[in-house]
């Protein structure tokens, strides 16, 4: 397996189909636009859907089989304005009047170029700046957005997927059942606090989805995503594996994955999106483990 960094077009040029075993990168170039609110609606009792209405939905980079593809989406600071950085040559850099823009990653649920509507799904923390504002948003509401910088487009010639994410990896989750040819094999693991915490998942056949809940433990300080992985019956043939979710708590998932299954680094993807008290994770740096 290979790994190739392509310059990408919009909507998922012929250039950028998956070979069979071969996970590609490409690249775009930054372009700073304004979303409006359209419509938000509730999928769980810690998720809600907003819908944004996109300037400039032709040149909006939305790939298949990208289904981790995130955008930066910028709120508004204490005085009620959107500050955005500025766009150099290797991304974003500080505005020139020093401020000090607020933003946080999301992953694009769906995208519909000819209405030029754009879905994000919102996990529900009243005490972070994102999920607080997704809470209250309602039609006509902006903010500032920049993105995607690239795409992972991920491989479809397994025999089968082994996925997994917390809350916060389920939009990305989704779209790998929607995306994946109808007749690869899923084995998925989800992990929510609660019953209520559920969301509805794209069905297909060939598709067992097992639902974790955490309960009264925290966030991000849960092992049933590697409990349940690491006791899990894999299924015959080649696989490829795939799960998201809080940095920290999916450290033993890459060590099980890597080390006691001996699976090499081009069929494994862990991907933390968050990490517990960290703002901002920069989820492309390595963590140390990466190589191993």
């Amino acid at each position: 397996m290979t790994r190739s960094r392509t310059r990408g077009g919009v909507n998922g040029d012929a250039d950028l189909t998956p070979d069979a075993t071969d996970v590609r990168l490409t690249m775009y170039d930054l372009v700073p636009r304004t979303v409006e609110v359209v419509r938000a609606i509730d999928l769980s009792s810690e998720m809600r859907r907003v819908t944004f209405a996109i300037t400039s939905p032709d040149n909006f980079h939305f790939v298949h089989m990208a289904p981790d593809d995130h955008i930066k989406l910028f709120f508004a600071d204490e005085s009620g304005e959107i500050v955005m950085p500025g766009i150099g040559p290797e991304g974003m850099r500080p505005p020139e009047d020093g401020r000090r823009p607020i933003y946080r990653d999301y992953t694009v649920r769906a995208f519909d170029r000819e209405t030029g509507l754009l879905d994000i799904d919102f996990v529900l923390h009243t005490h972070g700046i994102a999920g607080s504002w997704a809470t209250r948003a309602v039609a006509g509401d902006r903010l500032g957005m920049l993105g995607p910088r690239g795409s992972h487009i991920y491989p479809t010639g397994y025999d089968w997927y082994l996925l997994g994410a917390d809350d916060t990896a389920l939009p990305a989750l989704a779209r790998w059942l929607e995306e994946l040819p109808a007749d690869k094999g899923v084995l998925a693991f989800v992990e929510v606090s609660d019953a209520a915490a559920e969301i509805d998942l794209p069905q297909r056949a060939g598709t067992e989805i097992r639902v974790l809940h955490r309960g009264a433990a925290p966030a991000g300080n849960s092992p049933l995503l590697h409990d349940a992985i690491r006791a899990a019956e894999l299924r015959d043939g080649s696989f490829y594996c795939w799960v998201a979710g809080e940095a920290n708590s999916l450290k033993p998932v890459r060590r099980h994955l890597r080390r006691e299954l001996g699976l090499p680094k081009e069929r494994v993807k862990v991907d933390g999106y968050w990490r517990a008290g960290t703002v901002n994770l920069d989820h492309h740096a390595a963590d140390g483990e990466d190589d191993d």
